[in-house]
């Protein structure tokens, strides 16, 4: 009696559900299962993907950029500041001079370092080497502070303009906007200390190259002064403006002379 009754629900069309799999609708359900783990997987893997790229950009970058700039400073064939005159003394600080500078080296070769900066206001940073140029490939992404090329060279009358990254490749402009007005910026050269103080900030767009200029916003005017001008993307992790400082040449010094007294704490 089971017998003959299975049967013929089976004659009636009523088979198992393994048998249905081999159906129409049984094989476009397994299609779709089917791709929906494929498309599943292929997110997890970009998800993966993209995790290990956010980590090499904001992490490794960061990592690999501060390596290779402390690098570039410590093979830099610079004067050094004399020790200190008598043992157990503190460094000898460098006397301010206000009078005539030296002359400012011609410009280098591209992406050849010219100078360093350091920022008392950003504690713990190092120094930062400045290199000729502002591309990113050859300069920004691999050496550190870019020096907009045909603007003054340091110490020189004009507008000292450099550009550097906020983020990423060791970020040496991440904190600008931390700097105040009165700041030192303190730039050395193969020989010589110039301390730049901070006069103004501002948000601009990209197109508005006027803060390069010999005299920052006012194009076409003839420069007495010697300015400084960072430049570096707004807001964070946006190039879609531009956050700029500008400075002004406080004093010189010669690097045989000592150390500036805004990188010994003493001013």
């Amino acid at each position: 009696m089971t017998t003959q009754g299975t049967t013929e629900r089976r004659a009636a069309g009523h088979a198992p559900s393994h048998a249905r799999a081999g159906t129409p609708g049984g094989r476009g359900r397994a299609v779709v299962y089917g791709a929906v783990g494929v498309l599943g997987e292929l997110l997890i893997t970009l998800g993966v993907l993209l995790l290990g790229f956010l980590v090499w950009q904001l992490w490794w970058t960061d990592v690999e950029g501060d390596r290779a700039q402390a690098e570039i400073v410590r093979e830099l064939d610079f004067v050094e500041p004399p020790p200190a005159a008598v043992e157990d003394e503190g460094p000898l600080v460098a006397e301010p001079r206000r009078d005539e500078p030296p002359a400012p080296a011609a410009e280098p070769a591209h992406a050849e370092t010219l100078a360093t900066l350091q920022v008392p206001r950003w504690t713990g940073e190092p120094e930062r080497p400045i290199s000729q140029g502002t591309d990113r490939p050859t300069v920004l992404d691999v050496l550190g502070i870019g020096h907009y090329p045909g603007t003054a060279m340091p110490g020189g009358v004009g507008n000292f303009a450099l550009a550097g990254h906020r983020v990423t490749f060791g970020k040496p402009f991440n904190r600008i906007e931390e700097l105040q007005i009165g700041d030192p910026l303190v730039v050395r050269t193969a020989d010589t200390w110039y301390v730049y103080r901070v006069t103004s900030s501002e948000v601009v767009l990209p197109k508005d190259v006027r803060v390069i200029a010999p005299v920052p916003n006012e194009p076409g005017v003839e420069p007495t002064e010697r300015f400084i001008t960072l430049t570096t993307c707004h807001p964070m992790f946006s190039a879609r403006e531009r956050f700029i400082v500008h400075g002004v040449l406080d004093y010189w010094a010669p690097v045989s002379s000592g150390t500036p007294a805004e990188l010994l704490g003493a001013a």
